[in-house]
């Protein structure tokens, strides 16, 4: 079926229903749907199969091959020909503005969206509170094969805006699952420990039990919790984790970025499972 073309010529309710997306997360939130822009994150979105629920341009200026191809080959409900003016309220882009801005369904947060195997890498970031954190966090979870991340407690809203261009668009490759409580990830854990008697949680703190490159984390299906930026890992977690690892550090600074730790341990992690 071919999307139905409207036309805007104003602040009508179709893009004022836009631009809520880009600014509120509580309307985010309830109408399950999220704001993106920019080449890679809509790439990204298509290539791994996100409903888009509608794509917005303007005609008067050439779009692009790329912008040609994606509303020829689009599956989504609707397209917006908007007015370039609104097009460049719209976008979240200061200079350049973007050719395309796509509107997404957001997924439900099932745990079942996270493939269960033997050798699973899965992240839990407890209460991020940085979108340049986590979305940095995000690509390289991609990168190093990372099977799933989760979201706990109070924190930033992994679809704003924000964190979706800080991702590069890999939150749409790596399975992203909200819980308000790591109450919400005992039942799991339970199963996991049912099912594989060398399931590890592994939680990351400059005060850790052993350097990473001494852990034995070369096999088996693993968590690796990260706390939150300021206050590090909480107490519930802490019990919860089999073990804490650290990262040598040789300066006089104390600790690393957040999701700079995350990603030296994720690659170690990924080190002794493809080459040792």
């Amino acid at each position: 079926m071919k999307p139905i073309v409207k036309k805007i010529y104003n602040e009508n309710n179709d893009f004022q229903r836009m631009e809520v997306l880009k600014r509120n997360r509580k309307k985010r939130s309830r109408y399950k749907e999220f704001f993106v822009e920019g080449v890679k994150p809509i790439n990204s979105a298509i290539e791994n199969n996100w409903h888009i629920k509608s794509f917005a341009y303007s005609t008067e200026r050439p779009l692009s091959k790329w912008a040609k191809e994606i509303l020829e080959n689009s599956s989504a409900q609707t397209h917006f020909e908007l007015p370039l003016r609104l097009m460049e309220k719209l976008s979240d882009k200061e200079e350049d503005i973007s050719e395309l801005i796509a509107v997404v369904s957001i997924p439900e947060d099932d745990l079942s969206r996270i493939k269960i195997k033997d050798n699973m890498l899965v992240v839990i970031f407890d209460r991020p509170s940085s979108h340049g954190n986590f979305g940095t966090l995000i690509r390289s979870c991609e990168a190093l094969k990372v099977d799933g991340v989760i979201v706990t407690g109070h924190s930033i809203d992994i679809y704003d805006p924000k964190t979706i261009r800080a991702s590069m668009g890999a939150l749409f490759a790596v399975p992203t699952i909200r819980l308000q409580s790591h109450n919400q990830l005992l039942p799991w854990f339970d199963r996991m420990r049912q099912k594989y008697n060398d399931f590890k949680i592994i939680g990351s703190s400059s005060k850790g039990d052993r350097f990473i490159m001494e852990s034995d984390l070369s096999k088996g299906p693993m968590a690796l919790v990260i706390g939150n930026e300021t206050y590090g890992l909480s107490h519930s977690y802490k019990q919860l984790c089999d073990f804490l690892v650290k990262i040598p550090m040789y300066g006089k600074m104390t600790s690393f970025n957040v999701a700079c730790a995350a990603s030296i341990i994720l690659y170690e992690i990924t080190r002794q499972r493809e080459f040792n």
